[in-house]
């Protein structure tokens, strides 16, 4: 839990503080980018740590997670552009693709599935954690401007120092895991397809089609090849002799179902946690620290239905209908939010958050659970890993396409906000530059120096951009609730089925 919490502190700590880091290093046309290139990392690699856990041990691979991280966290703290930020958060990413994956597949070797449920619930509550505590503390550390003369965002990365330390402490005292060695190879070149080629069509959707436009010669070159790198990954994929996503587990029904559903939920989740904290900075004037604070409604959501479903799992052993009700109230939810205003209370805006948070804590590990049930046991770490690795890349994606969603209405409203009111109130345009309001893409700080009918403009210029960004995360969730009724629901293996089926396994690799 410990591992677990500075990887997930760290996909949402950065929300709160982006506004900060944006207008110092003038790059709001990227933002996303902060939180996309450390989702990338953490997913290509997650895959690659099931495998070679297998082979060195889960501990000492655990730890090289951590120290990763440690090493990537310190070095983005000490950035001094936009690109040398998001190649430190790509580092942060390679250790917590680890920390994320191996978590899973540690309580996956020595808890039975029918008991996990209870101890899911925990991780599940730890997600809920930070995905408040974490846009709180990067508020906090962004509203001030210097911290012991360091700049005060700076401090979202250093944080993890002393957390990182203690989880490297902890996990040399108390991780004991019997090692059972089995003789694999690592899939090089499937790793280096699969990054490749995801990475190639992530710059073309985020990146290069929405800066140079959908038909040019870049944006189509990268995305063709990124399909040509996909598909040598999947022919490869087929003949690997230890492949690093084996083709044959989405022969099994529940994994197939459970990997769509984890990066339908990615999606969600993402855009919940990185636009909610924007909208409320830029539409409502509220402090990062109070936007940090406005999202606890959502981990209210997550922590007690997280650990409400997980008791009632080990209870009567049952789980689909938690990731029904789950992904129906996600889809509700965001569908809420497509309602936001200038104007919207807060009240209103806590009974939205706390349905996606509750929707996001019926649904996350719930799968996880129906997943490790429905495979051999062999095959759990490469399973999890690979469960982990589609919910990492839905919140890629997810987190890519909806920044590019909202960069790109909110230029187009802005023009046709200021086209309108040239048009109703020529004196209130009168010496103004337009050329100004093309500078908000870059930088919502001039927000502050514009005239009041024209920050208006702007402003509502924003939340017509954010109502088109909820509007297209709503069928992407309602997919997960048509997924979510064909999952399969069999029986929660019990102490003396997981013993055997443990046993036998070792026996495999013994063997």
């Amino acid at each position: 839990m410990t591992g677990m919490l500075l990887a997930a502190l760290d996909q949402t700590i950065v929300s709160t503080a982006l506004k900060s880091i944006v207008e110092d290093f003038d790059g709001l046309n990227h933002y996303t980018w902060v939180v996309t290139a450390y989702l990338l990392t953490s997913t290509a690699s997650t895959p690659l740590y099931g495998k070679i856990s297998d082979i060195y041990g889960r501990r000492i691979v655990f730890q090289f997670a951590i120290v990763t991280f440690l090493i990537g966290s310190f070095l983005a703290g000490a950035s001094q552009n936009m690109n040398e930020l998001i190649a430190t958060r790509a580092l942060q990413g390679l250790g917590a693709g680890g920390l994320m994956a191996l978590t899973f597949v540690i309580i996956g070797d020595i808890v039975p599935p029918r008991e996990r449920g209870r101890y899911q619930g925990y991780f599940g509550a730890v997600w809920g954690l930070s995905s408040v505590a974490g846009p709180l503390l990067g508020g906090f550390f962004s509203d001030h401007a210097t911290i012991l003369g360091i700049t005060g965002w700076r401090w979202i990365f250093y944080i993890n120092l002393p957390f990182g330390i203690a989880a490297l402490a902890i996990t040399s005292a108390v991780l004991h895991i019997p090692k059972v060695k089995r003789d694999h190879s690592i899939d090089y070149l499937g790793a280096f397809l699969m990054v490749t080629g995801v990475s190639a069509i992530l710059l073309a959707v985020s990146i290069y089609g929405p800066q140079d436009g959908w038909t040019n010669s870049r944006t189509i070159t990268y995305l063709v090849s990124g399909i040509i790198l996909t598909i040598a990954f999947i022919s490869w994929e087929k003949k690997a002799k230890e492949p690093i996503l084996p083709l044959s587990l989405f022969k099994n029904h529940t994994f197939t179902l459970t990997s769509l559903l984890g990066a339908v939920i990615g999606a969600g989740m993402f855009g919940a946690i990185v636009m909610l904290p924007l909208y409320l900075q830029v539409v409502k004037g509220d402090s990062a620290t109070e936007a940090g604070l406005k999202l606890i409604p959502l981990m209210l959501g997550i922590v007690s239905t997280s650990i409400f479903s997980g008791k009632q799992i080990t209870k009567h052993g049952h789980y689909k209908k938690y990731p029904i009700i789950g992904t129906a109230l996600m889809t509700v939810g965001i569908l809420a939010m497509a309602t936001l205003s200038m104007t919207t209370p807060f009240w209103l805006l806590s009974i939205y958050s706390i349905l996606v948070g509750a929707g996001l804590g019926l649904s996350m590990q719930t799968i996880v659970i129906a997943l490790q049930n429905a495979v051999d046991f062999k095959d759990m770490g490469v399973a999890t890993s690979s469960n982990t690795f589609f919910r990492s890349l839905g919140s890629v994606f997810g987190t890519a396409i909806f920044g590019t969603i909202l960069t790109n209405r909110v230029s187009h409203y802005l023009q046709s906000g200021f086209v309108d009111l040239a048009t109703k109130s020529p004196d209130a345009v009168t010496g103004f530059d337009p050329a100004k309001l093309q500078g908000l893409s870059n930088n919502t700080a001039i927000l502050k120096t514009l005239p009041p009918a024209i920050q208006t403009t702007a402003l509502e210029a924003f939340v017509n951009s954010f109502h088109i960004v909820f509007y297209a995360a709503a069928p992407i969730t309602a997919l997960g609730f048509l997924l979510a009724l064909m999952l399969r629901e069999t029986p929660l293996r019990t102490n003396k089925d997981y013993a055997a089926a443990r046993e036998e396994a070792s026996g495999e690799a013994i063997g």
